[in-house]
């Protein structure tokens, strides 16, 4: 079993299992409370407390329970503690049932020790915790550093509300696992919102989480077994100056409703400067976070030099490299010496980032989705706009399913291999659509792509829209199109093309339209399906109609293309090699044409052109510079 495997059934088991022992502990506890049998009563009143029962006691205005049990708990304290010192294997249930705790040098509620501490919020109640912003530590360390904190696991669930105000650090934090089951959770936090070092999992809540720092994380970066979070369900409103969801290993979600704003959006992104010219002469610099740096300069999931994938088998090989290769890079050098500052990512993931459901408005500084390992999205609906890339992975990046808006982003969709199977995606991007390259994420420098045989861009189903300023589709291997409709609406700059690949570049099904300046487009080298590149005299305006009816009349593909262009480049299942059709401008016949065996290269008056062109036209617009052609054969 690969280690990408391993990894995700390890962590999913761990929560299935720690779901089903919190579930039935806060279920018996809230079972308990709605009697008066075996609860112990705790009345807070100001300076003081008392208790009915036993397992707790008071001194002043802090309160220590030292007993497994059930605690009932109500009123103020207006400069105290809830202290949790009970046995190691014992489960204590706090029920806050109106509950407001200010303590001005420590957490309002610390679980010291404990097997389990359960927060079991009362049905409609309202529960106010804080700390203050420097706190006293008697016995030495640095803990507790959250206003609630548990040094073991920590489990939230109920269907009160619960207010939390970390002046201190983080507003909730368990040492161990943090679990919430249900309740309305507001929390405000001067570094993390929620935080559980081992894991977090979050089945069902209403979240309002403000956070200077991550708004959801899990750290542990000791044993690639822990530092992961599973999310299932819930409703998230998240600002966070920093990341909104951190995991140091695995980040899975299933479900829930997002809204995430991390470094106050996409807007304070930092301005981008572009070096070099065009896809296959330089472009942005490697991005790496600190700790991922390849051994001996090797790229994540190399393979051996010449070696192009040309089947999902060798996709997969690349792809459980990658994933070995974040994997060994982490436990030499973690991810999390990376300082917080320079990440203000949407969701994050140490080693793999999986989503199949949900819904997720995110506006990130840095990248929206990302990866050090690999990505993959089998389902959600995603609206995006982000000051880097809306999907990076730093090993490989698959869409399955899902309907992505990428409205604003420096690339759309970014990794070592980018592999479209299903959905819909729509993206926009100041630089390339869709880029296939090596090196990792470490700031919001532009990378500089170096080619390699191991890299490529396949869409085999789904529907792809690309709106890019840069190169449409830049694969530095090879772009496979075997099924799905890819339209791609390039770049108007002489510098870019709507298709840069440096293998090959093999059409075997799917419907494409890719049209873009002149200067440096690339046409499809190779593939079973007849190819069509049309190259026009002059810049065509916005809004033109392209339209490809074969000898019977019947349109083959139409499409209105929302930029100026130059080029497009057709393809379509229905073509056959030796057909004639007819192209049409803006409903007018342009020309008839006969389909030849490779590429059919025309001027838009039917006349013979080159195969491809690199500097001729560089550029459209008051930036073009008129020339000749060269053919690239």
């Amino acid at each position: 079993m690969n280690q990408q495997k391993k990894m995700v059934i390890t962590a999913m088991l761990a929560a299935l299992g720690m779901l089903a022992g919190c579930s039935q502990s806060a279920s018996s506890a809230a079972a308990s409370a709605g009697t008066s049998d075996g609860v112990v009563q705790i009345t807070l009143n100001g300076g003081t407390a008392s208790v009915a029962g036993t397992g707790a006691s008071v001194n002043g205005a802090d309160v220590t329970i030292t007993k497994a049990g059930t605690y009932r708990i109500a009123g103020a304290l207006d400069d105290g503690q809830i202290l949790v010192d009970a046995g190691k294997q014992d489960a204590v249930t706090l029920v806050l049932d109106g509950v407001t705790i200010s303590c001005s040098d420590s957490a309002g509620i610390y679980a010291k020790q404990a097997g389990n501490t359960t927060l079991l919020l009362a049905d409609g109640s309202s529960n106010v915790i804080s700390d203050g912003a420097e706190y006293q530590f008697p016995d030495g360390g640095d803990e507790p550093d959250a206003a609630v904190f548990a040094k073991d696991d920590l489990t939230i669930t109920g269907t009160g509300t619960l207010t939390v105000t970390g002046n201190y650090h983080n507003g909730i934090g368990s040492k161990d696992n943090l679990l919430v089951e249900s309740g309305t959770l507001t929390v405000t936090a001067a570094n993390d919102g929620l935080r559980g070092r081992d894991s977090v999992t979050i089945s069902d809540g209403t979240f309002a989480i403000d956070a200077e720092g991550d708004g959801i994380k899990s750290n542990n970066d000791e044993d690639t077994q822990k530092g992961w979070i599973l999310l299932s369900g819930g409703s998230y409103q998240i600002s966070a100056g920093n990341d909104g969801i951190q995991a140091e290993t695995v980040l899975t979600v299933t479900g829930g409703s997002y809204e995430i704003v991390t470094g106050g959006g996409s807007e304070n992104a930092p301005e981008r400067v572009e070096q070099g010219f065009g896809g296959g002469f330089g472009g942005k610099q490697p991005k790496r976070e600190a700790g991922a740096t390849p051994p001996d300069g090797q790229t994540p999931g190399e393979a051996r030099p010449g070696s192009v994938p040309p089947n999902r088998q060798d996709a997969e090989a690349v792809q459980t490299a990658s994933v070995q290769f974040a994997a060994d890079t982490e436990a030499a050098q973690p991810t999390s010496s990376t300082t917080d500052s320079e990440s203000q990512k949407g969701m994050k993931a140490g080693t793999l980032l999986t989503v199949s459901g949900g819904t997720f408005s995110i506006d990130s500084v840095d990248d929206a989705l990302h990866s050090n390992g690999n990505l993959t999205i089998s389902g959600g609906d995603f609206c995006i706009s982000t000051g880097d890339d809306g999907a990076h992975a730093d090993g490989a990046l698959a869409i399955e399913a899902g309907d992505i808006r990428i409205e604003r982003s420096y690339e759309g969709l970014e990794g070592t291999t980018v592999e479209i199977s299903g959905g819909e995606i729509v993206l926009t991007a100041s630089d390339d659509g869709v880029n296939a390259a090596g090196g990792s994420d470490e700031n919001l420098g532009p990378d500089r792509l170096t080619s390699q045989n191991n890299y490529f861009i396949r869409v085999t189903g789904g529907m792809l829209t690309v709106d890019a300023d840069g190169d449409g589709l830049d694969s530095n291997g090879g772009l496979y199109l075997e099924g799905g409709t890819v339209l791609v609406n390039g770049p108007t700059s002489g510098g870019d093309s709507a298709l840069d690949y440096d293998g090959s570049c093999e059409i075997s099904g799917g419907l494409l339209m890719a049209a873009g300046s002149a200067g440096m487009m690339q046409v499809p080298s190779d593939g079973i399906q007849p190819r069509l590149a049309v190259w026009f005299d002059g810049v065509q305006p916005a809004g033109t109609q392209i339209e490809l009816a074969d000898d019977v009349n019947q349109t083959v593909l139409d499409v209105t293309l929302e930029k100026p262009f130059e080029v497009v480049i057709l393809s379509a299942p229905g073509l056959e090699v030796g057909q004639t059709c007819a192209l049409l401008v803006n409903g007018e016949k342009a020309t008839d044409l006969t389909l030849t065996e490779t590429v059919t290269s025309i001027s838009s008056d039917g006349s013979a052109a080159p195969t491809q062109m690199r500097f001729g036209r560089m550029g459209m617009g008051e930036d073009r510079v008129e020339g000749r052609g060269k053919a690239m054969q």
